[in-house]
């Protein structure tokens, strides 16, 4: 979160902000290297954000990184006790512990924060807060590895939680008041958040990645193992209770109360972004074979009943990343309670389809991609719906959806552009292959795409689809698009280890965008960059600029760009598992670093949730 704040108006009377801001630039940073180790395992920030005004006077401000906690702290719940701040529990709230080292055992508690979103309240009520009270939601994607520093053979269910936040109204500062975990047992745990937004009627929509295979999952023990963490019983989760979109709504006493929505699809849900007529919502889909969906609700603010879509890419250009015309396949119209009472009443995989994993001599089977394989799949009759809602990539393919595309992340929308973003982190099979109904050149590194929207569109079976703010073509920004060392990763590494350009974005992740400082801000999740980076894009300059640098092996998470809080702006930023070390990658600097990112970060076991700020003061982009 970034509350831009100003330099002292000590000896410059002309300073105090007279006129409203009309530009905005961020000066850049350069990478850091090992010259200064120090940088490299913290989140670094070198970088400045000027703004000129209406009487074409100019400020610029250094920013900063400051931290409102670190995973596996305790902090105050606001009831007089403490809690484990990423700490995981189970479908009865209680810690779930961590035995790995014997006589040290410990809460498990996640080093992956992701998506967060800022917000405030008409009245809240939340004691001992001197200023304003202002409220994010932080969700956390996994856990990366037990205390005793082994990678877990089971996920844990994913924590969420509300923070009360106290805005100082002088400079806009944050402190942490109070920490309060989301109880998510009316939503039956949550499965892998990762990215959020913010809706337009001030709910933190959440995500649930990775949906798992509900064909196989009796025998994995993967997901198993997450039933067994969240119930205790490895036999009790249902695999179609997650790849939902949870909604987590923000009450005045700092506590929330979450619910799902088992109408938008059933994927390998990223953020999901509503569009301005608040029905329309664009969602990413990190998944080998994924599609592009778009869900409309029936009615605005009201997410729970409406028509879901698959994109079909109608390719005009195969060059580096490809571009080409969208259109629309109606998947189904659901409500999420009919939805949910097929779930709540028994349905499993083989009522609604059948799945072979090698070509059947049995009739009525069609060959589709699925998880960067073929699967062959002949629907049951009757179960269009169910297949919709709760298959829905084997559904999406098997109607002629694009399922192509691979790691698609974020997704933001500049509003008086009538244009989204959407990130590509990886380009590489099946989205190089044809495989999914797509065939482009790269870079394995990804690209950032836009995509213009519009009125007046039918979809694929002619009806008029009930929205202006449809997608109707794809084509990455020339400047958002990665730069292989050698043309692929792994060939060719710079002195440092990058087998990307360091001076471009690489795997583009986390996406939010500033109506205000006309600026679409990236996040990076790279196998091709030693540290990663957080970069500011002023869409009408079309400039790019690096403004921080994550610790080394630590993702960019939990970006969200408010233009106004009680008159401040902010931008949230977070970072997860620091020292992810990856073989060929981190090969040169990992003896220096190691040291410094466990001293910096619990042993490796802590991730920071913070915000961008300067040393002092405050600068509002709106007049109080």
């Amino acid at each position: 979160m970034l509350p831009l704040a100003a330099p002292s108006t000590a000896g410059n009377a002309t300073a105090a902000p007279a006129a409203t801001v009309t530009h905005a630039r961020f000066t850049p940073m350069a990478a850091p290297t090992l010259a200064d180790p120090a940088a490299m395992a913290s989140m670094s920030v070198r970088s400045a954000l000027e703004v000129e005004l209406a009487d074409g006077s100019r400020l610029a401000w250094p920013l900063a990184y400051r931290t409102l906690f670190i995973t596996g702290e305790r902090l105050p719940d606001g009831r007089g006790g403490e809690v484990v701040a990423g700490g995981c529990v189970d479908i009865d709230n209680r810690p779930i512990v961590d035995r790995s080292l014997a006589g040290r055992e410990r809460q498990f508690y996640s080093d992956c924060p992701d998506g967060m979103t800022l917000l405030k309240l008409d009245r809240p009520a939340v004691a001992g807060v001197r200023g304003n009270a202002v409220f994010a939601v932080v969700q956390f994607e996994y856990v990366s590895r037990d205390a005793g520093g082994r990678r877990l053979d089971a996920p844990l269910p994913s924590p969420i939680a509300v923070l009360t936040l106290d805005q100082d109204p002088a400079s806009g500062h944050l402190r942490l008041v109070q920490y309060r975990n989301v109880d998510s047992a009316p939503a039956h745990g949550l499965w892998t958040t990762c990215g959020a937004s913010l809706s337009p009627w001030n709910t933190h929509l959440s995500s649930e990645e990775f949906a798992p295979d509900a064909t196989t999952a009796a025998g994995s023990a993967w997901f198993r193992g997450f039933s067994r963490n969240l119930y205790g019983d490895p036999a009790r989760a249902n695999p179609y209770r997650y790849g939902h979109v949870p909604e987590v709504t923000v009450h005045a006493d700092g506590s929330g109360s979450v619910r799902k929505h088992y109408c938008m699809g059933r994927i390998s849900h990223e953020v999901v972004r509503v569009m301005p007529d608040e029905r329309t919502v664009l969602m990413g889909d990190d998944w080998d074979n994924g599609g592009l969906f778009m869900f409309i609700a029936d009615r605005p603010r009201e997410l729970a009943a409406g028509t879901l879509y698959v994109a079909k890419w109608e390719q005009t250009s195969g060059k580096g990343p490809g571009a080409a015309r969208l259109s629309w396949i109606r998947l189904g119209a659901a409500t999420s309670a009919e939805i949910e009472a097929l779930i709540d009443g028994g349905i499993e995989a083989a009522r609604i389809i059948d799945v072979r994993t090698r070509a059947p001599d049995e009739p009525g089977f069609t060959r589709i991609p699925y998880a960067g394989r073929a699967n062959w799949v002949r629907l049951k009759p009757g179960m269009d719906k169910a297949a919709a809602f709760l298959e829905t990539h084997r559904y999406a393919a098997l109607r002629g959806g694009s399922l192509g595309f691979t790691k698609m992340e974020g997704t933001a929308v500049d509003a008086r552009d009538r244009l989204a973003y959407v990130a590509i982190s990886r380009i590489e099979r099946p989205m190089t292959d044809g495989s999914g109904g797509i065939r482009v050149e790269g870079p394995y590194s990804g690209a950032v795409y836009a995509l213009n929207l519009r009125g007046r569109q039918h979809d694929s079976d002619g009806r008029a689809i009930d929205s202006d703010w449809v997608p109707v073509d794809m084509a990455a920004v020339p400047a958002l698009v990665a730069e292989d060392f050698g043309g692929a990763p792994h060939r060719r590494q710079d002195a440092l280890g990058n087998t990307a350009d360091p001076e471009r974005l690489a795997t583009p992740d986390n996406l939010c965008f500033s109506a205000a400082l006309r600026t679409l801000f990236i996040g990076e999740d790279s196998d091709t960059h030693v540290n990663n980076f957080l970069w500011a894009y002023h869409v009408d300059r079309r400039e790019l600029v690096r403004i921080l640098s994550c610790p080394v092996g630590a993702e960019s998470t939990g970006l969200h760009a408010v233009d106004e809080i009680n008159g401040w702006t902010y931008i949230a930023s977070n970072f997860q598992h620091a020292g992810d070390w990856k073989r060929g990658l981190h090969d040169k600097v990992r003896d220096t670093l190691e040291p410094l990112v466990r001293a910096n970060y619990r042993d490796r076991s802590g991730a920071a949730v913070g915000y961008l700020t300067a040393a002092t003061g405050g600068i509002r982009l709106h007049r109080p």
